[in-house]
């Protein structure tokens, strides 16, 4: 072999060599090239005594430093992204203090809608729930905000319903009177325009009409079942929504009966965009704010409860009790026993939010329009058959014993905080139906709170199975002047057109029997 192939060898062994020593570990991500590089190039600036003697630990030295930011658990490194800088400094609002006078702030702390967030989190700790003590912060300056742009005599945190690309966190809030009261935009099109629609469809249908005339349709849409007021029903609170605080709140719709009997229906997660649309099916009437607000509504019907005898309804004799929808706190609750409320009955604990009904609406409204029958005074008095029957729900302060179940399982669970130390503990209570919903009380019921955090689904028991779409209605009926028909041949045509002959040559036999007769007539008619 010539000195020329060994050569070659050498440096095909050298470059092999030299790959393998630049192969990654697994362990710590480096390799023993680069390396050893670095052990050369520190010995040669340090050029330490006995270099051999040490040599292992500057090996150990410069791996400790490179893991040493990964392995660091007391401070983690901060976020250099564009978007957290800008969410840091939408945040640092929150922490400074508005300039005003010593009075204005006297008066706040006298009277002042702003919840104790922190005594709300502090009492959802024992209970294992809540968002930690540095978001519940943020939250709470968030609200101070809200309050200090809105004009409400009560706001506290709701909860926080998760996304797939951001959170919501809501705010509940009751505006004084005669604020807030303007109207919200709304899916559903005002009377106005509904005229002005029919109007402008029946010129272009008349118009179509005259031009080429066209089978008239007999459907009839649905009456469409009116929205609450505000303040009354699904719509007495207003609520506000941001992603992270610091970041303005924006204020929900109304929500509308149409909103939540579509919600009840369909299954779906929330992107964390309030403009994006709902593709489901039934279609959904608006976009993810509306469908957010009518499942506020919902969660809020089922799950908001209070221990009993805490509230009470005022002295209104002649209210019925099923139509009564306020209530004012009980001056002389004395309390109801934490281990009972806890442990042995679900009877202590009251829902002090409105039921929705099918309908779509706390109360019920007749939607059937009246005919002109109605009212003729001599028309007997008759129950039509078409008469729709009035729902009454449940009533306020319903004990949560009667709630149904959910194919056997009940839909609530409770317990105590702890049974080490019972006397100090507080009563939890947990929803089935709307996993993410939860309720405490403590010092025997005199202070209790509600919060929800979750997806914003409710617990079916069973698996999901959208609805089926309804069969393809016939577009026009069946009859012989628009059914085709196939061409008759020339044999057909030659014996209808004899047939038609045949015919017209017999009417005229009659009619001229006929005239025969009536000039006989006459003329015997003269003779006499």
């Amino acid at each position: 072999m010539t000195e020329e192939a060994l050569n070659h060898e050498r440096l095909q062994a050298a470059a092999c060599f030299k790959a393998f020593m630049m192969k990654n570990s697994t362990k710590t991500n480096i390799n023993l090239f680069d390396h050893l590089v670095q052990i050369l190039t520190k010995l040669m600036d340090e050029r330490p005594e006995n270099a051999v003697d040490v040599i292992e630990d500057i090996s150990r030295e410069l791996k400790g430093g490179i893991l040493q930011e990964k392995q660091d658990t007391l401070r983690d490194n901060p976020s250099s992204s564009s978007s957290a800088q800008l969410l840091a400094e939408q945040q640092k609002t929150l922490f400074k203090c508005a300039a005003g006078r010593e009075d204005d702030h006297e008066e706040e702390l006298l009277d002042s809608p702003l919840p104790n967030v922190a005594e709300l989190a502090f009492f959802f700790e024992q209970a294992g729930v809540g968002l930690g003590n540095e978001e519940m912060q943020r939250i709470f300056l968030a609200l101070k905000q809200l309050v200090d742009t809105q004009c409400l005599q009560r706001c506290r945190f709701w909860g926080k319903i998760l996304g797939t690309q951001s959170n919501y966190l809501v705010a509940e809030g009751e505006f004084r009177e005669g604020d807030g009261e303007e109207e919200q935009e709304s899916t559903e099109p005002s009377n106005e325009e509904r005229e002005e629609e029919s109007q402008e469809d029946k010129d272009e249908a008349e118009h179509v009409e005259a031009a080429d005339p066209l089978p008239k349709s007999t459907y009839m849409p649905p009456t469409p079942v009116p929205k609450e007021e505000n303040q009354t029903g699904v719509n007495k609170f207003s609520y506000f929504v941001c992603q992270q605080p610091g970041m303005p709140w924006v204020r929900l719709p109304v929500v509308t009966p149409a909103q939540i009997t579509a919600a009840r229906q369909i299954r779906r997660l929330f992107s964390g965009r309030l403009d994006a649309p709902v593709v489901s099916f039934p279609p959904f009437p608006g976009n993810e704010a509306n469908y957010l607000r009518a499942q506020i509504a919902r969660i809020s019907a089922a799950t908001h409860v209070s221990p009993a005898g805490f509230y009470q309804f005022g002295e209104d004799e002649g209210e019925d009790e099923e139509l009564r929808d306020t209530f004012e706190e009980n001056p002389n609750f004395e309390g109801n026993p934490i281990h009972e409320m806890a442990h042995e009955s679900l009877n202590l604990w009251v829902h002090h939010v409105q039921h929705i009904l099918t309908q779509g609406r706390c109360v019920w409204v007749n939607i059937t329009p009246k005919s002109a029958d109605d009212f003729d005074e001599d028309a007997e008095e008759e129950e039509e058959p078409d008469e729709l029957e009035a729902e009454i729900g449940p009533p306020l302060l319903t004990p949560l014993s009667e709630d149904a179940k959910i194919h056997d399982t009940p839909p609530w669970s409770s317990m105590i905080s702890s049974n080490l130390i019972p006397q100090f503990s507080i009563a939890v209570l947990r929803s089935i139906l709307w996993p993410g919903a939860y309720a405490y009380a403590a010092e025997s019921g005199k202070k209790f709170g509600n919060i929800y955090i979750g997806w914003g689904l409710n617990y079916i028991g069973e698996a999901y199975t959208p609805i089926v779409l309804p069969p393809s209605h016939s577009e026009l009926p069946s009859g012989p002047e628009i059914t085709e028909a196939q061409d008759p041949s020339v044999e057909e045509e030659q014996a209808l057109q004899a047939a038609l002959e045949e015919e017209t040559e017999a009417l005229e036999e009659t009619e001229a029997l006929e005239e025969t007769e009536d000039l006989e007539d006459e003329d015997e008619d003269e003779e006499d």
